[in-house]
């Protein structure tokens, strides 16, 4: 099966992407040019993707792909000994979404049949054959514009699409994900150094990915400026083209439609019950009682991601700042991704 090879290839892939990371520009060689060149490319055809959160989401994996971190992960599954080819249709929401999915395949001893998103068309495809270099050419991988041939499909969509690939794919065995968020809910009690962790867990990749916070839960008497106080260190956000042109647009909406909001001239908090709130806008609301929480997220449970808050809240929750850091054990939809590949 040659898992072994692929795992030692995939952490010579981890140092190779760290290496890159830590050397300035003047210090390049080749490959580190042709490495800089694609996130330059990947930036230009799809603005989203800024070279600094290229550069995140690769940092992200080269500090998780490590021997211990692979190794635990695989010792709870039995890898299959029959290769079965399985159609990945990747989201492209924020850089690497969907690198989770093809390494599961790949080190499930399957192949993966890869339809990439139109928005992220450079980064895993060099990743792929970068990692099959280091493992001496067993990683097996094909791309297509139509998946065609394959034996199982994971894919991921909007809720609209997932209606259309859930009776598309009804005759295979599949995971079919849809839309998700993420909330926070404060204590009242952080610091300011938790406060601007948790802006991370929002402005992160623009507040695009299924694991950025867009809707909050504080305390009734909690004072919503120091929440303002906490973002100021991704205020340069406002400089994005795109992020600025969908800021005017809801401020425009709210202005004209004299709804209540908050404005720092970067985002906007607004109260609101609904779980999903426009980019540059962050949805809240006040408790009394933590047991309102508790039956807003069993309302959503379909619908969310991700819980930040302390843990001793008691909400299953990851810690302010860790929304973007998940383990290789943590699957998108909560549903169990190795699992499923384990058994086709």
């Amino acid at each position: 099966m040659n898992i072994e090879n692929k795992v030692l290839g995939l952490i010579e892939l981890s140092r190779y992407i760290s290496e890159f990371l830590a050397k300035k520009n003047e210090d390049y060689n080749e490959n580190d040019v042709d490495f800089e060149l694609l996130i330059k490319k990947s930036e230009i055809e799809n603005p989203w993707f800024t070279a600094e959160n290229q550069k995140f989401a690769l940092r992200q994996w080269s500090d998780l792909l490590t021997e211990q971190n692979i190794n635990n992960w695989l010792k709870e599954y039995s890898i299959s000994k029959t290769s079965k080819r399985v159609g990945l249709i990747l989201a492209g929401n924020i850089p690497l979404v969907g690198f989770h999915d093809v390494i599961s395949v790949i080190l499930s001893n399957h192949i993966p049949v890869i339809k990439l998103s139109s928005k992220d068309r450079y980064m895993i495809p060099f990743l792929l054959k970068k990692w099959n270099e280091f493992s001496d050419g067993n990683v097996k991988f094909e791309f297509v514009e139509k998946l065609e041939n394959f034996d199982a499909v994971i894919a991921t969509g909007s809720n609209n699409t997932a209606r259309y690939l859930e009776y598309y794919f009804k005759n295979h065995l599949n995971i079919i994900r849809k839309n998700r968020t993420s909330i926070a809910v404060l204590k009242g009690d952080e610091t300011e150094e938790e406060l601007r962790l948790l802006a991370e867990d929002i402005f992160r990749y623009f507040g695009l990915g299924c694991r950025n916070v867009t809707r909050l839960f504080i305390p009734q008497d909690y004072v919503i400026d120091r929440l303002f106080e906490s973002f100021l260190d991704f205020q340069d956000i406002i400089n994005h083209n795109k992020y600025a042109n969908n800021y005017d647009y809801n401020r425009a909406v709210y202005l004209l439609n004299q709804e209540k909001f908050w404005d720092n001239n970067f985002v906007m908090l607004k109260e609101d019950e609904k779980l999903f709130s426009p980019l540059s806008v962050i949805n809240f609301s006040r408790y009394s009682s933590l047991d309102e929480v508790k039956n807003f997220i069993a309302e959503n449970e379909e619908n969310i991601q991700c819980i930040v808050a302390k843990k001793e809240l008691g909400l299953g929750s990851v810690a302010l700042g860790e929304a973007q850091n998940p383990g290789l054990d943590t699957y998108a939809d909560n549903v169990d991704t190795m699992k499923f590949l384990s058994v086709i």
